[in-house]
């Protein structure tokens, strides 16, 4: 096998072992109806690389997973924000 193909082959599953899963909890405070924990679900999905969002409208918080290679916390945050629903990480929050 050629070594530079061999060399690239390594280095590209290498990086997706580095891949994992995170957990962060967001407060989302101002969702207020029955309507914005589907607003906030849908913002979010727009976001690449999450593999999971539950949103508890009686709690106003979002639980997501995602893949820490693909995006981050302050793209989620931004995704929420930009749908008029602005986030923080939950204090606590053992993921972040």
């Amino acid at each position: 096998m050629n070594p530079a193909l061999l060399a690239t082959l390594t280095l590209l599953f290498s990086a997706a072992a580095l891949a994992a899963d995170k957990i962060v909890v967001l407060e989302v405070p101002s969702m207020n109806c029955a309507i914005c924990p589907i607003t906030v679900k849908k913002a979010l999905h727009n976001v690449e690389g999450l593999s999971d969002v539950q949103v508890s409208y009686a709690k106003k918080l979002v639980k997501v997973t995602f893949d820490d290679s693909a995006t981050n916390t302050d793209a989620l945050i931004r995704a929420t924000t930009n749908a008029g629903y602005p986030a923080k990480v939950k204090k606590g929050n053992s993921d972040e």
